[in-house]
């Protein structure tokens, strides 16, 4: 259930989101944009900082990215975004990007693991309901500054987020205090570094970074 209104609540965000984003000029668009990749970098350092083994960050990373490397994991994102895309009949350049920044920013989080396992382990989804909140305040600037994909974000979001509730009572064992906090840590890298993307500072292949997510935990739990 509180996965589903995490849902309800991006789905409700980035329509109110596209509504403003049909009405305002360009020159609001971009000073959205300049928020919006502020704010990323914050929060990106924010969860960074949670790190407490800085030389298994650097590796899981270094692993992670070479692994998303070889597998084109871009490529294969593209692909699913431009699928949607394409079954939609929605013809925004930015559409991927949409769906990728907001997916990351919605589910690299602790509150994302803590709130999953808390429900997934029958207690009452008291954290994924707030979590569910905060993330449909900010579909509402992040579909205003990057289109249609943020709306799309719902469904990476519930097979992510969904699948964590399921498996919880499995997972749970195996992901300690320390191990969370390193993996909250390894995503808030990759979140400054969407900024940097949304700020246009420099394109960065975020996307292949993805596997640290899983590489993280394995290094902390070997060392």
């Amino acid at each position: 259930m509180g996965t589903l209104f995490n849902i309800v609540t991006v789905i409700i965000g980035s329509a109110i989101g596209l509504l403003f984003r049909s009405r305002l000029p360009e020159r609001f668009i971009k000073i959205v944009f300049t928020a919006m990749g502020l704010f990323t970098i914050y929060l990106g350092l924010s969860m960074a900082l949670k790190a407490n083994e800085i030389l298994l960050l650097v590796f899981a990373l270094v692993l992670g990215g070479l692994f998303g490397e070889w597998m084109r994991l871009d490529q294969l994102i593209n692909r699913f975004s431009n699928w949607i895309k394409s079954k939609v009949n929605i013809a925004d350049e930015k559409f991927s990007e949409g769906m990728t920044t907001a997916f990351m920013l919605f589910c690299v989080g602790s509150l994302t693991i803590l709130g999953a396992f808390e429900e997934g382990t029958g207690n009452p989804p008291n954290l994924l309901i707030t979590k569910g909140v905060m993330d449909g305040f900010s579909s509402i600037a992040l579909s205003a500054a990057l289109g249609p994909g943020v709306l799309f974000s719902a469904i990476p979001l519930g097979i992510f987020q969904g699948g964590l509730t399921l498996f919880a009572g499995i997972l749970q064992p195996f992901l300690s205090d320390p191990i969370i906090n390193e993996i909250t840590a390894t995503g808030g890298v990759m979140i400054i570094g969407i900024g940097i993307n949304i700020l246009e500072i420099k394109e960065l292949n975020v996307i292949n970074l993805l596997p640290a997510l899983l590489i993280s935990p394995f290094l902390v739990s070997l060392f």
